[in-house]
């Protein structure tokens, strides 16, 4: 198993990418702490794995707040006593054009899907300086961030940073052998995607106009992102270091 005896903790886990991707680690052998703001579904996945007879605690964190932050690390310390992955999943795709979004609503997804993987990456870089060891993080980022689209400004401004962020974070954690990659999924088929299709006025219509775009007529997988995410966690991927591997089913190369 690629993950025997690592530590994990994946934000957003209560559902879509970040759920299969707690359990694909689980049944790799990562223990895991589930941290997300929806405690009841985040239970659900931590009490799920333990079920399966895997090691996961699920951990209340809004991953915008910086003293939630600390706490889901700290957490991570006493339950497992070690850290040595962060996957920084959790992300609010806000659909809504340019002219309609507000500088409130631009300052809050920018806080959810940036400003946290910066306070979990300098958390985490802080925890493996004191051990004197290294570690691996992981930043979900879109397609969206190299590509544009008439909707989702502050989202695509928020992953763009993701982008920059993880590369600028690689060269300056990898003296400290900290290895820092994303990975940019396309549309996948998630939860998320679904209150997307909803918030165009009719979901099934919503729903097919996204499949349209996409060029293997067909959405992604949660477990297919999980996977490539597990290969970046892991030491298979003790070459890579500061990516952006898009599984995206081509959709940014057409």
């Amino acid at each position: 198993m690629r993950l025997q005896g690592k530590t994990a903790i994946i934000t957003g886990a209560a559902k879509g990418i970040g759920a299969a991707t707690a359990r694909l680690f689980a049944s790799e052998g990562a223990r895991l702490v589930v941290a997300d703001r929806d405690e009841e579904k985040g239970r659900e996945v931590a009490e799920d794995i333990a079920a399966a007879g895997g090691e996961a605690v699920f951990h209340a964190c809004d991953v915008g707040r910086e003293a939630d932050v600390r706490s889901a690390l700290d957490a991570t310390l006493r339950a497992y006593g070690t850290l040595d992955i962060v996957v920084n999943n959790a992300g609010w795709q806000l659909n809504k054009p340019l002219l309609d979004t507000s500088a409130e609503e631009f300052e809050a997804v920018l806080r959810t899907n940036l400003t946290s993987m910066f306070l979990f990456t300098k958390g985490a870089a802080k925890i493996w300086m004191e051990q004197g060891k290294g570690g691996s993080i992981v930043n979900v980022c879109s397609t969206f961030a190299v590509v544009g689209s008439p909707g989702y400004a502050a989202y695509h401004a928020s992953k763009g940073g993701v982008e920059s962020f993880t590369r600028a974070a690689a060269v300056s954690l990898m003296p400290h052998g900290i290895r820092v990659n994303a990975v940019g999924p396309g549309t996948t088929d998630t939860p998320g995607l679904r209150d997307g299709a909803r918030d165009t006025g009719d979901e099934a219509r919503g729903m097919a106009s996204f499949l349209a775009l996409q060029p293997l007529k067909r959405f992604g997988k949660p477990e297919e992102i999980a996977a490539v995410i597990a290969f970046l966690a892991s030491d298979e991927a003790s070459f890579v270091t500061g990516a952006l591997w898009m599984a995206d089913g081509g959709y940014t190369i057409v």
